[in-house]
């Protein structure tokens, strides 16, 4: 964390994760210290170009450095999702990433995932649940998850957001019912829209939250005086317009 201004606003406390697929720029995050783990999805690996979903997934926990990964299985019904999430958790190597195993809170009709998370858990599987996006749903998962294996719940704040609905009451109250619930759950705050959420995240008691590598790139400005930031935009301002060429 050396990378941080002694004036950052982001204390450190919360574990920022790479969201994405891209393979250099997973690399690149890899050797960056802000970054702790990985996330990615099915919606991310088909951007990136994955073709050989298997193939992808095993090569790539051996050159993240250690830091752990969530893989997400793509499956529509629940006994297929169980295979599939059994499948990758045997990829975990000694030496290679730990790997969560990504489950959605609920499949394309609406149907609960609860059975099956709770199932896999105390199988032993380290699971992240995804795609949460209301308290009751948190309490259900959490209690799910509750004596299980060390996991994380991941809350979709920026598509909360998106809605026009302020997600910071709701990730208040979801970071409270999982501290409360199990110390081995880790809130998750996901879908970050701007460097911010990685400050609001913090102070909401979130544990991790997973950010494009855009928005994490900023970090180490964070704390920088407002008016290095304003002589900078001003600057760029003009030497766009020069290299335009534009007249009046």
């Amino acid at each position: 964390m050396s990378a941080l201004s002694k004036k950052s606003p982001y204390s450190g406390k919360i574990k920022i994760f790479l969201d994405g697929a891209d393979r250099a720029t997973m690399m690149e995050m890899a050797a960056n210290p802000i970054v702790q783990g990985f996330t990615t999805n099915p919606s991310l690996m088909r951007k990136a170009g994955v073709t050989d979903y298997r193939g992808y997934c095993q090569e790539i926990i051996h050159q993240l450095g250690g830091k752990p990964v969530s893989f997400e299985v793509f499956a529509d019904d629940f006994p297929t999702m169980k295979s599939q999430g059994l499948e990758i958790a045997t990829w975990e190597k000694k030496g290679a990433a730990p790997i969560t195993v990504k489950i959605p809170v609920i499949n394309t009709r609406g149907e609960s995932a609860i059975p099956l998370i709770r199932e896999l858990s105390h199988q032993g599987v380290k699971l992240n649940v995804t795609a949460v996006y209301t308290l009751h749903q948190v309490w259900e998962v959490a209690q799910a998850l509750k004596g299980g294996a060390p996991s994380i719940l991941s809350v979709f704040a920026g598509r909360i957001a998106d809605t026009g609905r302020d997600p910071i009451p709701l990730m208040q109250s979801a970071s409270e019912i999982c501290e409360e619930t199990d110390a081995n759950i880790e809130l998750l705050w996901a879908s970050t829209r701007e460097a911010y959420n990685i400050v609001q995240a913090e102070q909401t008691g979130c544990r991790i939250i997973t950010a494009p590598a855009d928005l994490i790139r900023k970090v180490p400005t964070f704390g920088r005086e407002i008016m290095e930031v304003c002589l900078d935009t001003v600057r760029v301002f003009k030497k766009d317009s020069e290299a335009a060429g534009f007249k009046l």
